[in-house]
């Protein structure tokens, strides 16, 4: 298909698919943030809530070359506004009390029990507005015997036995280069946003929404921890399949390409490309049972030929192949540019950098990045005019410290 085909049907007169939707974000680093990155991306209107010194991700490195701004920061809070607000004041609290008032969604990612305590929590804000949908994002959850336990990332990645799982056979366990847990977690608390949200435009009723890094890890672990759970093995396997062979890295005269075979049909191809016709008829299970057998095989016929002449024949047999590729040159590559998956966009100070875009594509009310992360405060005087302070009031919140 081509990309016009894709959206000939176009509405430009909407931010996204939640344009109108109202989201309130009190969070810090990672997964709270990303539930409110792909809502925000989505299209609705999500004010971020940060202290008025700022949100730890703004300091962390690495920056944008030649400018202060972090890049996590300028990933995970694009298409949002900041509001600085000290949440323990009295004034503070009065802000977000009123900007809850119209708000379709409220998220937060704090340890549990930390805005309950603050007068913030959930039963203290659906007195105010009953059909809120509050999600709460947290390493453990908000019930449980390890609820109240600092929960973060690794930890998460570590706790659950992703980690155990990860690396060569031989190896040690080894975490994810990615927040890979936060990530998971503020994905399902926003698709879990959109649930709660679409229920309560059917029955006018809100909810409370727990998302766990722990959970969301566990769900996306393809039901290792139920053959833990019934004694199965779950053996590390590196670059292999456990399921499907031969499949690995391999080494090329310029390079490593990934590939291997999952079906019956794909396998009586390779063997044919690869001279060995007489193991054409070998199933599924025979090819497990002699993977290290044909590992060797396809590594040898890998060794002779460069990366792109393996891709190009894998394609041509129809065949999953592919470069293992950097970040740098995955980032040069066309299909990638295609799907605007790389979106040049001017930050705050005037830099400009490529961005990650959206994944999901909308045919009629298509998404982008709309505007880059705010500076520290950028929209407190158009939210609270919104909310009715009138200047004077504004300048006695920055005096008396409520907003910074």
């Amino acid at each position: 298909m081509k990309k016009e085909a894709f959206f000939e049907e176009v509405r430009t007169d909407l931010t996204g698919p939640l344009s109108g939707v109202l989201v309130i974000e009190a969070t810090t680093t990672w997964a709270g943030p990303m539930a409110g990155c792909i809502l925000a991306d989505f299209g609705a209107r999500v004010i971020k809530i940060e202290h008025p010194t700022g949100d730890v991700t703004r300091n962390i490195p690495p920056m944008v070359p030649g400018s202060q701004l972090s890049i996590f920061n300028e990933t995970v809070n694009r298409n949002k506004e900041s509001l600085t607000v000290d949440l323990r004041s009295a004034q503070g609290k009065a802000i977000v009390l009123k900007l809850v008032e119209k708000a379709d969604l409220f998220i937060e990612n704090f340890r549990p029990g930390t805005l309950p305590e603050w007068g913030l929590g959930y039963h203290n804000l659906r007195k105010l507005k009953p059909d809120l949908v509050y999600v709460s994002v947290s390493g453990f959850g908000q019930f449980g015997p390890l609820s109240e336990r600092v929960g973060y990332d690794p930890l998460a990645q570590n706790y659950t036995g992703w980690a155990a799982l990860n690396g060569e056979p031989d190896g040690g366990p080894i975490k994810a280069p990615t927040f890979l847990a936060d990530d998971l977690g503020g994905l399902h608390g926003a698709m879990a946003a959109m649930a709660a949200l679409r229920h309560r435009d059917q029955t006018g009723e809100g909810q409370h929404v727990d998302v766990s890094l722990v959970d969301s890890i566990m769900f996306q672990s393809n039901g290792l921890a139920s053959l833990g759970a019934m004694g199965l093995p779950t053996p590390r396997m590196g670059n292999q399949f456990s399921i499907a062979a031969p499949v690995n890295n391999y080494t090329c005269t310029d390079g490593k390409v990934f590939a291997g075979v999952l079906l019956d049909s794909h396998w009586q191809q390779l063997a044919g490309e690869i001279g060995q016709d007489q193991l054409k008829d070998l199933s599924g299970s025979e090819r497990l049972a002699r993977r290290d057998e044909l590992d060797s095989m396809l590594a040898e016929y890998c060794s002779l030929r460069s990366v792109d002449d393996i891709v190009l024949r894998f394609a041509e047999l129809g065949l999953p192949a592919t470069r293992v590729n950097t970040p740098a040159e995955i980032a040069k590559e066309p299909h990638i540019h295609a799907r605007d998956m790389l979106i040049p966009t001017q930050l705050s100070d005037g830099s400009n950098i490529p961005l990650v875009g959206p994944a999901a594509k909308f045919s009629r009310t298509p998404i982008t990045v709309r505007r880059p992360a705010p500076s520290l405060g950028q929209d407190n005087d158009l939210i609270l005019s919104e909310l009715g302070y009138s200047d004077a009031e504004q300048a006695s919140l920055r005096e008396d410290g409520a907003i910074g």
